[in-house]
């Protein structure tokens, strides 16, 4: 098979993945982002980088929002959110972030392929997407995609959903958000 034919099969694949997704769930996280003082998001290897694509839209629009283990990220708060993008759901470090948000107080979601596991016990709002997990051992998905890069993929689409649906209800447009895009570079 040719690269483009590759491409191809990865849009249809992600099309079909966009069809799986709840917009009732989508509205939770969209409606929590709005309800809290602060966004926080958290992710491990590649879903950490769909994470971190994922706040500096929110920054863009006027959110505050940070990634966990960055030097500037401040105290998480009752009044606060976490958004955890985890494929399996199990990753040991964020399960150890959702446990402590969760004494703290404040609000945890997770968009993964396996929302009864341990962050998902943890979540008040999940987001269920399709995908396999690294090892494509489970998962009610299957993918010609290597590892979790069917999830890591839509992950990132629906993290850019996201912000479209969040700038509708705010009535933000692009020539707004660009005035916080960074300027010094």
């Amino acid at each position: 098979m040719q690269t483009t034919q590759y491409v191809a099969e990865i849009l249809k694949e992600l099309n079909h993945s966009a069809d799986l997704i709840s917009d009732e769930e989508a509205e939770k996280l969209v409606n929590g982002i709005l309800e809290s003082k602060k966004v926080f998001v958290a992710g491990a290897g590649r879903s950490g980088f769909m994470a971190k694509s994922f706040a500096m839209r929110m920054m863009h629009m006027g959110i505050d929002s940070y990634v966990i283990g960055d030097t500037v990220t401040p105290n998480f708060e009752k009044d606060d959110i976490l958004i955890i993008g985890s494929g399996s759901g199990e990753t040991k470090s964020l399960v150890s972030m959702a446990e402590k948000a969760k004494n703290i107080g404040g609000k945890i979601a997770t968009v993964t392929i396996f929302p009864d596991s341990t962050i998902g016990q943890f979540a008040d709002i999940t987001i269920k997407l399709p995908g396999s997990p690294k090892d494509q051992s489970e998962g009610d998905y299957q993918t010609i995609q290597p590892m979790g890069s069917l999830f890591e993929q839509t992950l990132l689409l629906f993290y850019d959903a996201v912000i479209l649906r969040f700038m509708e209800k705010k009535g933000l447009d692009t020539n707004k958000m660009y005035g916080r895009h960074a300027n010094l570079e």
